[in-house]
This record gives structure tokens, sequence and C-alpha cells, in this order.
């Protein structure tokens, strides 16, 4: 199953993104402010450039994980080996102070909020259980 997120408006609080499943729109992504990272940078770069909790992953390609969290107590799509990142996943919220990189999902959105965030996660949810195979997520413009 191929995720892909597309970022399309940034400001100076967070970004909003699209994601595809599949190649199919099924909702929009908040994330922290786009500081314009890439997973190609050095870890070294990325630190320098990152601020903890405020910053949006790198953008670049990734394996996603169904995992037990935590800190939520429930089953989640964890994104693994975000350079310079730890804990990652996509989850439910509303606001970039819900995010702390993570993306956040949710069926319409506005300048710096997602809504119907609880229904989006739960839609996501539904088709990654249903995977075969791996799960890969693309960041892009």
């Amino acid at each position: 199953m191929n995720l892909l997120l597309k970022r399309f408006q940034f400001t100076d609080i967070s970004t909003i993104g699209k994601l595809y499943v599949d190649g199919n729109f099924i909702c929009y992504t908040l994330e922290d402010k786009d500081r314009g990272l890439n997973q190609n940078m050095s870890l070294l770069e990325i630190k320098a450039k990152k601020i903890f909790g405020v910053t949006a992953i790198p953008y670049g390609d990734y394996k996603v994980k169904l995992t037990m969290s935590n800190r939520f107590g429930r089953l989640m799509p964890e994104v693994l080996n975000v350079k310079g990142y730890s804990g990652i996943r996509i989850h439910r919220g509303n606001t970039a102070a819900d995010s702390l990189g993570c993306p956040i999902v949710g069926f319409k959105f506005d300048k710096n909020t997602v809504y119907e965030s609880t229904a989006a996660e739960a839609a996501l949810m539904r088709l990654l259980n249903e995977a075969k195979g791996e799960i890969n997520l693309s960041i892009d413009k």
C-alpha cells in the first residue's frame, strides 16, 4: 500500500496537505511548520533547522507500520526511521499544538486547523488494517 502526502498550504504555524492511499484522496493533513527539511539532509543539518515540537518531518520516503502506541493506548500508524525524530504517528487532532511533528488527519480544513479528525483517522485505519504487505509513505510538495 502506498500513501502520498502532498503538502500545499504553508503558514508560520502549520502545513496543510492531502493524503492519498494508492492514488485515491482520503483526507487532509495538518503538520507543524514546514522548515524545508529533506530526508537527504544529514542529521546535523536537520537538527540545525528543526525546532522541537513545531517542525514538520522531512520530505522523503518512509515505511509505516501499525504498532501499539504507549502514549495513546491504541494501534496507530507509526512512521519509521524519520531522521532526527522519534515516535512519529499519523493520528487525529485539530491544530499544530496537537502534532509535535506528527501528521494529523481530518476530512475538512481551514487555516492552521483540520476538522472531523476522529472520523478521518477511523477511515484511514480501516484501509491500513486491510493492507497486504508493506505500507510506504512519500511526503512531497
